[in-house]
């Protein structure tokens, strides 16, 4: 596979009027900083981490009808709309756009309508209401340029972007010879809800039209291609012992040391079988696959007794030319291998903590005990199609707008494009906001980046005419 950096030229495209047409169009900048306004002061209610935070999507659907249904085929207009619910007040948007004589589409896919939580007391700026930076604030930046609040890059700042270019295409009609098409979706921030968001959308056949062009999936940030993403396996690891006395520690099993040297144990073992693919260099992965412990707990005992159980949780972050399932296979016959010899751990810490114990009233050994388990659903990795026409006019119209491109790939990981892959779409991914706040206190995006983006997904209409 080519490097991005030495893809090909794209042939082809729209027709010079249509080309003239589409490159002439742009961002209406308080049209669209009026709407993201609506948008956020909504995110507080699409705040999606159960059970505190359950989204209310059709809120946000709500203002974006209001701005589409003007131009919708009910109404006398160019748009086919479609609201889509699987579960009560969360709903999704299928907008379709199909001039007469249209085959094939290009679509964007993938804008969320849900973000993570926000605490108030964190932010500098409130989050749940839009703010913009003030004339001189950043000498660096036009005046306004900053756009605060929960959402502006991730990513209800897209669903805006997108909105707005839908109602230029609606207001022009351009006579282009492929379809278009925007799905909006819920759920994203929490894929472990299923049969919400995309998934049943995908079920549901309601995207089959546009299986055959490429699918732009506009959430990620920076506006560059992102050209690769991780599986992501979340993990919990439980060590159980004997608590005793920790003045006699030869008589329990240290379920705290038996943890910690299992996790150990555990990553070397999986930087064995998972080391460095030679396709994330051509990738421009940022990073190779990594199993790393992120939260740990046990129980509430005082200092001078040992702990008779551990708990460990974590995740591993797997680059797409490893088989996420193949993995957690892999790490299950690993515990099973330290349950069945648990004193090979024992050596590290002293003579006197071991994980396997004789017990003086009891004829067999004391084991100490690992189980392992996947927490929650296993997201895909992907590697997007490099020789794809789609991926060829992202960066080519990365290139118009912005003078170049920089295609990247990282252990982020993105729920469902990897199952929209694997069910044969061509997946393409690029964003507009900023990667430095994503899911960060004080998250914003520039007006200015927006203005580009709605260029650039311009351009890729064009060129995948």
């Amino acid at each position: 596979m080519a490097s991005p950096a030495k893809r090909a030229k794209l042939s082809g495209g729209a027709s010079p009027e249509i080309a003239a047409l589409l490159s002439g169009l742009s961002l209406d900048g308080d049209r669209y900083v009026a709407l993201l306004t609506k948008l956020i002061t909504e995110a507080e209610f699409v705040q999606n981490f159960p059970p505190r935070h359950v989204p209310e999507e059709d809120k946000v659907i709500a203002h974006l009808l209001e701005q589409l249904n003007p131009y919708s085929t009910e109404n006398g207009g160019v748009l086919k709309i479609q609201h889509v619910h699987f579960k009560e007040k969360r709903g999704n948007l299928i907008i379709d756009y199909q001039p007469e004589g249209a085959e094939g589409t290009v679509a964007f896919v993938g804008s969320h309508l849900d973000v993570v939580p926000a605490n108030p007391e964190d932010w500098a700026v409130p989050p749940f209401k839009l703010t913009r930076s003030t004339p001189g604030q950043f000498p660096a930046e036009a005046d306004g340029d900053r756009l605060y609040g929960r959402g502006t890059t991730d990513c209800l700042g897209h669903v805006a972007l997108i909105t707005e270019m839908l109602v230029e295409i609606a207001k022009n009609k351009p006579a282009l010879k492929k379809n278009l098409c925007v799905c909006f979706i819920a759920s994203e921030e929490n894929a472990t809800i299923a049969e919400v968001g995309v998934d049943m959308v995908m079920k549901n056949h309601y995207l089959d039209h546009i299986k055959g062009g490429p699918v732009y999936w506009i959430d990620s940030a920076d506006s560059q291609p992102c050209i690769g993403t991780a599986a992501a396996i979340q993990w919990k690891l439980r060590a159980e012992g004997k608590q005793f006395h920790s003045g006699l520690p030869h008589k329990g099993i240290n379920a705290l040391e038996f943890g910690s040297d299992a996790v150990a144990e555990l990553q070397k073992r999986f930087y064995r079988d998972f080391p460095a693919h030679e396709q994330e260099a051509v990738y421009a992965f940022s990073s190779a696959s990594t199993m790393k412990p992120t939260r740990s707990s046990g129980p509430d005992n005082s200092v001078n007794q040992v702990p008779a159980w551990y708990e460990v949780e974590g995740d591993i972050r797997l680059t797409p030319f490893y088989n996420a399932a193949a993995c957690v296979e892999t790490m299950k016959k690993h515990v099973a291998d330290l349950n069945a010899n648990p004193d090979s751990l024992s050596g590290s810490r002293g003579d006197f903590s071991k994980y396997i114990i004789q017990e003086e009233d009891t004829p067999e050994p004391l084991k100490g005990k690992i189980t392992w388990e996947v927490s929650g659903d296993v997201f895909k990795g992907i590697a997007c199609k490099l020789d794809s026409p789609g991926y060829k006019a992202l960066c080519d119209a990365t290139d118009a707008v912005k003078g170049s491109h920089k295609a990247y790939s990282i252990c982020g990981s993105l729920p469902l494009v990897g199952d929209l892959q694997e069910a044969g779409f061509d997946v393409q991914i690029s964003g507009y906001g900023k990667s430095s706040v994503y899911h960060c206190d004080n998250e914003y995006c520039l007006l200015s980046d927006m203005k580009d983006a709605f260029k650039i997904l311009m351009q890729c209409i064009i060129l995948n005419e």
